[in-house]
């Protein structure tokens, strides 16, 4: 399974946001749960449906997300 079959989009699911395929578990909760000092390992104690690729593939659609031009007007 690649990064892009762990994250999945669903308007029917949390309302559309990018989810952990087989899960309600959204990826932007893995990164502010990262981002407020959880460990890897105590985000997996907790969600246990989760496993460490999940996570990575949290961080590489995150990096993904934000990898653009950005282009300013005058």
């Amino acid at each position: 399974m690649t990064h892009s079959d762990r994250i999945v989009i669903d308007p029917e699911v949390c309302g559309g946001r990018p989810i952990i395929a087989g899960t309600r578990i959204r990826v932007v909760d893995i990164l502010e749960m990262l981002a407020g000092g959880s460990s890897e390992a105590e985000i997996l104690a907790d969600f246990t449906a989760l496993s460490r690729d999940d996570i990575r593939a949290s961080l590489a659609y995150a990096a993904r997300a934000i990898d653009h031009k950005v282009v300013l007007a005058a």
